[in-house]
């Protein structure tokens, strides 16, 4: 499942689930404890028995289990008619009698009570996981049907995007091949029109490249790699776009479980901003360690690094969907993107690998 469904299915799942479970939970909570006070009064009228069979002198054979009882002189001490007493093994409970000033106080084990009382917090405890798990499957069901129009919804733009932009490549590569052409007559070569036009196809291109790299997230083939190979083969490109910037290499075996053209697109994108805001006659250094890749330059800097990720973000020189892309692609191969950077400082990126 993909990253934005896997999200959309956890906040229904989660949003239901939890809200049937903490009904079932309070409601368990409340179903004990008024059963158990009826326990306690069914305790209570137990003890008032136990005293009306002493008082008519029946036999008291049934009760020697859990049962006794004294007489006591009370007059010193006034006792509530509706006394009731628990204690960590007994129940207390003092009767008046029929002579002045003399009670009768019968006591109970709370043995029998507190076996039930486990019994039905048992029973209790059971039917909520019961409901819990009938209604984890209930979430479960409602959510994947809850994601069935999103599912075709994104299927359908898939489609219509990938369409769009295999329709592109004939136009887009038609135009390169042109400029090509129109770069070699000697009197265009220096051109301010032919140059801006140039750079204008070469975002195109980039444009492209980036959105088709990018629809092919759901089907990426990850497989261990050298990053640092990929890295050789984009600083060669970039060479020849940038003359003036130098590129220092530091990276020789960094291996990754990567899609190939995914982590290629990462650093072209990467790569290529470092060059594009660079200074003239600047510089790019890119060197590894055990499973990060650090590419620094010495450029104009970033004035709100925390927001570069964010589609909105861009300028003059770019159309904000190149770091954008960067992220996406990077947490679809659960990479680690980190950026540090000051103004007219320079700016790092930090690629760790899973």
């Amino acid at each position: 499942m993909e990253q934005h469904k896997k999200l959309a299915f956890l906040k229904f799942f989660i949003t239901y689930f939890v809200s049937v479970a903490l009904l079932i939970l309070v409601a368990g909570f409340f179903y004990f404890s008024q059963m158990k006070n009826h326990l306690l009064k069914t305790e209570e009228f137990l003890l008032i028995e136990y005293a009306r069979h002493i008082k008519q002198g029946k036999s008291l054979d049934e009760y020697k289990k859990d049962y006794h009882h004294i007489f006591m002189d009370k007059n010193d001490k006034y006792i509530d008619m509706k006394n009731f007493t628990i204690t960590k093994n007994e129940f207390f409970k003092f009767i008046p009698m029929k002579f002045s000033g003399v009670y009768l106080q019968v006591v109970k084990s709370k043995k029998s009570f507190d076996k039930k009382l486990w019994n039905l917090k048992e029973k209790i405890i059971s039917l909520q996981i019961l409901l819990l798990l009938l209604f984890a499957y209930i979430s479960y069901k409602l959510a994947m049907n809850a994601l069935k129009p999103l599912t075709e919804s994104i299927a359908t733009l898939d489609k219509f995007a990938k369409d769009l932009i295999h329709d592109l490549n004939t136009p887009v590569t038609s135009i390169k091949l042109n400029m090509k052409l129109l770069e070699k007559i000697p009197n265009l070569q220096n051109n301010k029109a032919i140059i801006r036009l140039n750079k204008s196809v070469n975002n195109i291109s980039e444009l492209h490249e980036n959105l088709t790299i990018l629809l092919q997230e759901e089907t990426f083939q990850m497989q261990v790699i050298n990053v640092c190979d990929i890295v050789k083969e984009v600083i060669e490109v970039q060479k020849s776009i940038y003359s003036d910037i130098q590129f220092l290499t530091e990276c020789s075996h960094l291996n990754a479980k990567l899609n190939s053209n995914a982590i290629k697109q990462i650093l072209q994108n990467i790569i290529s901003n470092a060059c594009k805001y660079n200074f003239k006659n600047g510089y790019i250094k890119i060197y590894s360690t055990s499973n990060a890749l650090y590419i620094e330059d010495s450029g104009k800097g970033i004035k709100e690094p925390q927001k570069i990720f964010e589609r909105s973000y861009s300028d003059e020189k770019s159309s904000g969907i190149g770091l954008d892309i960067v992220k996406r692609l990077a947490d679809a191969m659960h990479i680690k993107v980190e950026v540090q950077s000051n103004k007219n400082q320079g700016t790092t990126f930090i690629l760790t690998m899973s």
